[in-house]
């Protein structure tokens, strides 16, 4: 696997969003439709949805069947308050016995849900 691409209704504020969340430069853009962030080994895409859905709203879920992981070296206490801080909704840390990560989800702007996680 190669890239992630995520049909999204504002391209501009996903791709501002993690990079400055999370640093992610960006490979490759045309502006306000398309953009490719360097996320490490996938690179994450954002593409604008068609124009048949650019007059709805997109869709806030508490739940999806897709999440971003991110791996953090160390940190990730630090990165949750920070993010919460800048009010980005966070859920509550976990860990699963005899699983060697500290692991918690987040949301970016348009509801994608985000996991960071963190080897012990």
């Amino acid at each position: 696997m190669s890239r992630l691409i995520l049909y999204v209704h504002d391209v501009s504020r996903l791709k501002t969003f993690y990079q400055a969340s999370f640093s992610f430069k960006v490979r490759e853009e045309i502006e306000g439709e398309w953009v490719v962030l360097d996320a490490g080994a996938v690179e994450l895409a954002f593409h604008r949805v068609g124009v048949q859905y650019r007059d709805r709203e997109p869709a806030q879920q508490s739940h999806s069947n897709s999440k971003i992981v991110l791996s953090i070296r160390s940190g990730l206490l630090e990165l949750r308050n920070k993010l919460l801080a800048e009010g980005v909704p966070m859920r509550d840390v976990k860990r699963y016995e005899g699983f060697p990560y500290l692991m918690c989800d987040g949301e970016d702007p348009e509801g994608n849900v985000f996991q960071l996680m963190e080897m012990d």
